[in-house]
């Protein structure tokens, strides 16, 4: 994965910072919506899609250690 979207760094093992990070992805999406930028809808929607993904569906503690 890219270093741009290093989703696996321990900071994200607190679940607050998991949270935050997704929602304000996540509205930062629907502000580009509701603003008629659908190009930038469409890829923040795609990072909050994978943010989703990373920090919920396939979370495992062990992925976020410090190597």
């Amino acid at each position: 994965m890219s270093r741009l979207f290093q989703l696996r760094h321990p900071f994200f093992r607190s679940l607050l910072a998991r949270v935050l990070t997704t929602a304000f992805v996540g509205g930062w999406t629907v502000f580009e919506v509701a603003t008629g930028s659908i190009f930038w809808a469409i890829v923040f929607g795609a990072i909050t899609v994978l943010c989703i993904y990373e920090f919920f569906i396939v979370y495992d503690p062990v992925n976020f250690q410090t190597r």
